[in-house]
């Protein structure tokens, strides 16, 4: 509450006295399942309680003005209503003006612009899906001030189509998922084939997670994210010359190893067993999770990252350094990378009472052989985007 109202103290600073509205929608981190996304396979997200933090008003005419407290140098932003496609200068704006873009292309109607001013606390390039915040916090504060009759699953999809369309990124739907339909406490088990998903209850007993920030920014457009899409697809054009797939996440182990000479491509084999076991794993993980067993989960956790550092070849100096050392200290029962990879982010199952020393370690290891201080976060699961009550 004394968030928004600084917020709103800004915003009356920046646009005028006015009756806001206020809405946050949360980053998230992936309990595991990394890069099955695009390759029709399960993901194990859950939505956390750092994110964006919103306050707009819906003004008469058709102009946007922003403002980003994350950005206080790029000043007011000012939009016209019509004008809305992407402009290298507008930098995080363009993500605001995308979604409006998108909706609008799908027949809604807006009659007037906007003021929003924003606040995030995701560390910006982590790996814990800033963007996608943006993108469902826009598309809740639309959907309340313009009245749109939109289900939550259409505003998740129009995140996607703004990464995939208006900054021609080709990123899954995971990240928007976990965002617009998270829960206090509760991890979501998505089929991305069929987009059916199951709340799981997450719960740890004496373990937390906690996030370890890389501290190198990996910029998505920049990283090798897109080559290894088209790595797999043509993996999967190989394997359908026989196989009646559409996807890789529709095979098990035993199918991808009793048919990848059709590959034909040791880097493309590797790419494709990747997003194969790593779906299968995904699926077990979450079984492991809800049966209590913490440290077949934990275990899990270790298989993926070694995949995605072998396999998939999407960790670096600095993910495998905070895994490596995470992974050998008293009280973790598994670490892995998490997030597209490159940097970013990485994730820990720490015992409670060992987080401090576990952070001490971890930080003096990755100091030592890195040269720059990581950071480290105790992860919360909460809710999805959403409108804030007078009382949040």
């Amino acid at each position: 509450m004394a968030r928004i109202k600084e917020l709103n103290t800004k915003f009356a600073e920046k646009f005028g006295p006015k009756q806001t509205e206020q809405f946050f929608a949360p980053g998230r981190i992936n309990l595991i399942g990394e890069h099955t996304d695009y390759n029709g396979g399960h993901v194990f997200p859950a939505s956390i309680t750092y994110g964006t933090y919103g306050v707009a008003y819906k003004r008469q005419d058709a102009k946007i003005f922003l403002y980003s407290m994350n950005f206080e140098a790029d000043g007011v932003i000012q939009v016209d209503m019509d004008h809305l496609e992407y402009d290298e200068k507008h930098g995080w704006a363009n993500y605001v003006k995308g979604v409006v873009l998108m909706l609008q292309r799908q027949g809604y109607y807006f009659d007037s612009g906007f003021d929003l001013l924003v606040e995030g606390n995701i560390p910006n390039g982590a790996g814990l899906s800033s963007s996608a915040s943006l993108e469902l916090l826009v598309g809740v504060m639309l959907q309340d001030l313009f009245k749109l009759e939109v289900n939550r699953l259409d505003l998740v999809m129009t995140g996607q189509q703004v990464e995939n369309e208006y900054f021609g990124l080709n990123t899954g739907i995971m990240d928007q998922f976990a965002i617009g339909f998270g829960r206090a406490n509760e991890a979501i088990l998505l089929d991305v084939n069929t987009m059916k998903y199951e709340m799981v209850p997450v719960e740890l007993g004496k373990y937390k997670v906690v996030i370890m920030n890389t501290n190198k920014r990996r910029e998505l457009s920049d990283s090798k994210y897109n080559e290894r899409r088209a790595e797999c697809e043509e993996a999967l054009k190989r394997l359908q010359t026989k196989l009646d797939i559409k996807s890789l996440g529709e095979l098990t182990e035993a199918e991808f190893e009793a048919n990848q000479q059709l590959i034909d491509d040791e880097t493309l084999i590797k790419r494709a067993r990747h997003a194969v076991t790593e779906n299968q794993r995904t699926i077990e993980a979450k079984n492991a999770l809800t049966a209590g067993k913490l440290a077949e989960f934990g275990q899990m956790l270790n298989a993926s990252h070694a995949s995605l550092r072998d396999d998939y070849e999407v960790t670096g100096l600095e993910l495998d350094t905070l895994v490596n050392v995470a992974q050998a200290q008293p009280g973790v029962l598994g670490a892995r990378m998490t997030g597209a990879g490159f940097g970013g982010c990485a994730i820990a199952l720490v015992d409670t009472d060992k987080i401090a020393n576990f952070e001490n370690n971890v930080y003096d290891a990755y100091m030592e052989k890195v040269g720059y201080a990581p950071e480290f976060y105790v992860a919360q699961i909460g809710d999805g985007a959403k409108k804030l009550r007078d009382d949040e």
